[in-house]
This record gives structure tokens, sequence and C-alpha cells, in this order.
């Protein structure tokens, strides 16, 4: 059986797995009921649909999207809902048939799809896929709201009001964290600003503030981490004397530590500066279980990791513990 009938075979069973009758949307209810795929779409929606939603996010902290795949319940939840939300840009690729299987059965936006492709990183190693982290620059994750926000209007047109007004405000919180990255990450040294991660998930983040992104992996944790990677990454570090690397909530550290036992090795010693939030926002319930929080502490992070200066309970005072 090839890939592709595979694929087919598996989605007929999934769909025939599910109720012969299936609800239909119920946009006049008193509440819409929403589905989002990852974190940062789910808090987005909260923030916007405010007491007019119900929103569950299927890939909670520490989750990788690249390699998550939809169970049972998260496809009762998605079918059953007036309104799903998925990221796209191959960022949920294990989810991407389903996706596009339930676009013909239920309103489903693929709101990082609605990003002019002129904005978007390609990459060597991902072909034909654009690099599907564009939450790391705050600049263009509020294009993604705007997304969210009209999705949202198109669903439930009567409270457009509303929903203009939360994204606003929304809008503008983002619009204080860029400018709060902008400023701490300016005070690293030029010579440091290199950021040596798991995977290839910070492109964005290294455009926006001019950091300089080594992945140990490519921009899915799919791909492969080789030894001759690895050691290429361990003479980067040695030869140009870089400190500090970091850890992500999302992926293993087993690379990272070798980075660092590689170094030492050598002579050369690398601190980690930190752990990351790449692909997962923090713990539900956390400020760093929001955008605002999950990028404050990533900057924080990283710009403290680096030498720079940031206040260690980040831009409000609100990280859990010293970045």
């Amino acid at each position: 059986m090839t890939g592709i009938k595979r694929r087919a075979f598996l989605m007929g069973m999934a769909w025939a797995a599910l109720p012969a009758a299936l609800p239909s949307p119920a946009f006049a209810q008193e509440k819409l009921s929403l589905v989002a795929t990852t974190g940062m779409i789910a808090d987005a929606a909260r923030q916007i649909g405010g007491d007019l939603v119900n929103v569950q996010g299927l890939m909670g902290a520490g989750v990788d999207p690249h390699a998550y795949r939809q169970t049972r319940t998260d496809i009762l939840a998605m079918i059953r809902a007036d309104l799903v939300l998925w990221h796209g840009l191959y960022l949920e690729a294990q989810m991407e048939d389903f996706m596009y299987s339930l676009a013909a059965r239920r309103p489903t936006v693929a709101v990082a799809e609605t990003l002019p492709r002129d904005n978007l990183l390609s990459h060597d190693s991902y072909k034909d896929q654009y690099d599907p982290h564009v939450w790391m620059d705050p600049q263009l994750w509020s294009i993604v709201v705007a997304a969210i926000r009209e999705a949202l209007i198109e669903a439930m047109p009567d409270e457009a009001a509303r929903f203009h007004a939360n994204a606003e405000r929304h809008l503008a919180e983002i619009g204080a964290l860029e400018e709060y990255s902008r400023k701490v990450l300016a005070s690293v040294p030029e010579e440091s600003r290199v950021l040596v991660t798991a995977h290839d998930a910070f492109s964005y983040f290294g455009r926006a503030y001019g950091f300089e992104v080594l992945g140990i992996q490519g921009m899915s944790t799919q791909s492969e981490a080789g030894l001759n990677r690895i050691a290429e990454l361990v003479d980067i570090l040695v030869e140009r004397r870089i400190g500090a690397v970091f850890v992500e909530s999302s992926v293993s550290d087993r690379s990272i530590r070798a980075l660092v036992e590689g170094a030492a090795a050598r002579g050369h010693t690398v601190g980690v500066g930190g752990q990351l939030f790449s692909d997962a926002m923090g713990p539900a319930g956390s400020y760093e279980g929001t955008y605002i929080g999950m990028i404050d502490h990533n900057v924080t992070t990283i710009t403290r990791g680096l030498g720079g200066n940031a206040p260690q309970r980040g831009m409000q005072g609100r990280l859990r513990t010293a970045a």
C-alpha cells in the first residue's frame, strides 16, 4: 500500500469510527464552541472571544506539534465544534490530511496561512514548505491574531464590535511586548547575538531582532540531528567562544547536552542559558502559559543568558522563576 493510499485508508477508518449523524454547527448558541490545535492559537481565541467563546486547545505544555496526531477524542471535539482553528504551514504535519478533510464538514481555518508569502521564510532542508514558527516575531503574530478575529466575526457576526474591541486590546499588549523585546535584546553585545537551540524554531526571532540562529535539527523536530551537525556546531562554539546554548520545553535536551560535552572535551566551557518555549507555551494557568508570557520568558531568558540586561522577572514582573 502506497503512502497516499495508506493515509486515505486511515482517514476513512477515522471517519468511519465516528457517529453516522454529525451534529450541525450551532452559531446561534450563547457561546461559540471553538477548538484550536496549538496553545498559541487557543490563547489568542480566548483573548479575542472573551466570555463569548468556549475554547478547547488540543496541544498543551511540552507537546510537539510537528509530531502530534489527533486522537479519537480530538476528532469528536473538532466535528462537534462550531469553529476549528489550526496553524497550517505544515506545523501540524501529522494532522494535515485530517484537517483538510474536516474543512469540508466544519468551519475550519488555517490562521497562519493568511500571512503574505513574502513575509515567510523558507529553508533548504524543508523542501517546498515555509517555516511555520511565525509566533516568534510578535509583529507577524499580530497578523495571525487579526485572522483569528476575522474567523470569530464570521462565526458570530452580531458580536463583531466586541471581537474588534478585544482584539485591539490584545494587539496593544503584543505591541508593548515587541517594544520590550527590542529594547532588552539590543543590550546583548553584538558579538554574543548567536542563539543555539535544539531545533530551528527561532529564525523569525533572529530576523526580527538581528540574531544569528543555529539549530541542531531543522525546522521540524522530525528531522534527524546527525553527528556531523553536532560536530559542526561544536566547532562553531569553540572557534567563536560562544558561552551559552538553550534547551527547549518541547524537545529533548539530549543533543544540546552533546554540544556542551563536545565543547568541554575541547577545553571550552558552554553553559545552558535556560529553557525556551519553542513549539508550546508554558503550563496552563501560568503567565508563561499565555502568548505574552511565553515570549516575555523567551526574550528575558535569551537576553540574560547572552550577557544583556533584562529584569529578572521579565516585562511585567510576572515570570515564575529567575530567567
